[in-house]
């Protein structure tokens, strides 16, 4: 069991003890949870408990503060060599302390928070964030910079961002016709990206109109649903079952009256540009203006 929630405590507090840097000075910050949390001046042995940490950090040029990371911390490719402490949802206690962090980066949606609260109590400072938009996101990015005294490059990251974000707006202010789109992330059901979702938020900000926004994040749809929307884009996000998404695609273009069949409108597009909340959402953001509106993104 990955958690290990069954360690006993002795034994525990025996190798936090002995691994357990030392710090000299702290200071207390507000994560964004609103919580009080103590952490060194100075942080040198930082855990990503998140792939979209792990990214941040990456973006922030502090990788080499970087001592553990969750298995699925693929991008950039150097963060694959970087210690495993389980999967964001399932993490392995007894790995993050032997790696000796001084601090401990959480998001709220995926880490346990029972596992939150051990560290604490081995004095492992956790930071957690939670962005929820575009906005929260450039936040987090200049949050976890001066958390590092990366002030400087994070800045300049969240420049980069808000400038890009800014260009988009401005070309798609003026757009009268916003194509309906529906966005799938799944197959088997099939499913889309409703309220509260970044992906809702692209859409919209690339000059499109989400077809299924409403009150579920994830909302799950037949294929005769589908086709009762009459989407003129169809942006299909793959993940790790490439081949599934590529059956998908060749599934909807059997469907010669469908408005994104007749247009040639069905797109396969990265999941990692999509699917964690780090800069390479701005990214995703520009892809999908292009899709969305080819005429004007040809335009300089």
């Amino acid at each position: 069991m990955k958690h290990h929630i069954g360690l006993p405590w002795l034994l525990l507090f025996a190798v936090a003890g002995a691994v357990m840097p030392v710090q000299t000075s702290a200071k207390i910050v507000m994560d964004q949870l609103q919580r009080r949390v103590v952490v060194p001046e100075r942080p040198m042995r930082v855990i990503s408990l998140a792939p979209s940490i792990t990214e941040i950090l990456f973006f922030l040029e502090q990788e080499d503060r970087l001592k553990g990371v969750t298995r699925f911390s693929d991008y950039p490719k150097q963060a694959a060599g970087l210690p495993k402490v389980g999967s964001y949802v399932n993490l392995d206690l007894e790995k993050i302390v032997s790696l000796k962090p001084d601090l401990c980066i959480a998001v709220k949606d995926g880490n346990p928070i029972e596992i939150v609260r051990r560290l604490e109590s081995l004095d492992i400072p956790v930071y957690a964030v939670d962005p929820r938009d575009l906005d929260t996101l450039v936040e987090t990015v200049l949050e976890i910079g001066h958390l590092l005294n990366a002030d400087t490059i994070a800045q300049r990251v969240a420049g980069d961002m808000m400038s890009r974000i800014e260009k988009i707006k401005t070309r798609t202010a003026q757009i009268v016709c916003r194509p309906g789109v529906f966005f799938q992330i799944g197959i088997s059901p099939i499913v889309s990206v409703g309220a509260n979702t970044f992906n809702d938020e692209l859409i919209q900000l690339a000059g499109g109109t989400n077809l299924v926004k409403g009150s579920a994040a994830y909302p799950r749809f037949s294929k005769e649903q589908v086709l009762a929307l009459a989407p003129e884009v169809i942006i299909i996000c793959s993940m790790a079952r490439q081949g599934g998404f590529e059956r998908m695609k060749a599934e909807w273009n059997r469907w010669s009256d469908l408005p994104a069949v007749k247009n040639q409108r069905i797109f396969l597009v990265d999941s990692n540009l999509f699917n964690r909340p780090t800069p390479r959402l701005v990214d995703g953001l520009e892809l999908l203006f292009q899709l969305i509106h080819p005429e004007f993104a040809e335009e300089r």
